[in-house]
């Protein structure tokens, strides 16, 4: 199953001209395309889709979203072994 996933952005860089961001979610760093969202913050809340950031999300509904998906193991299921 691919689903959009919130995570929370760590850092910026940009890799050959494309914005990227190190992203959290609930404990497991991806790097992240912010094509879509070129100008998404540190500290802000984004949903990923395939490696692409597609919206931002504000962090009440991304706790909520990571918590409820951490308790179906839709978690482990996306990203393999998440960090407790």
């Amino acid at each position: 199953m691919c689903l959009a996933v919130p995570g929370r952005v760590l850092s910026l860089a940009e890799v050959d001209g494309v914005p990227m961001a190190e992203v959290d979610f609930g404990g497991v760093r991806k790097n992240v395309c912010l094509q879509y969202i070129p100008d998404a913050g540190v500290g802000e809340y984004v949903v990923v889709h395939v490696g692409f950031a597609i919206q931002r999300l504000d962090e009440a509904s991304a706790r909520e979203t990571l918590a409820n998906f951490e308790r179906m193991g839709i978690l482990e299921e996306e990203f393999g072994e998440v960090p407790r």
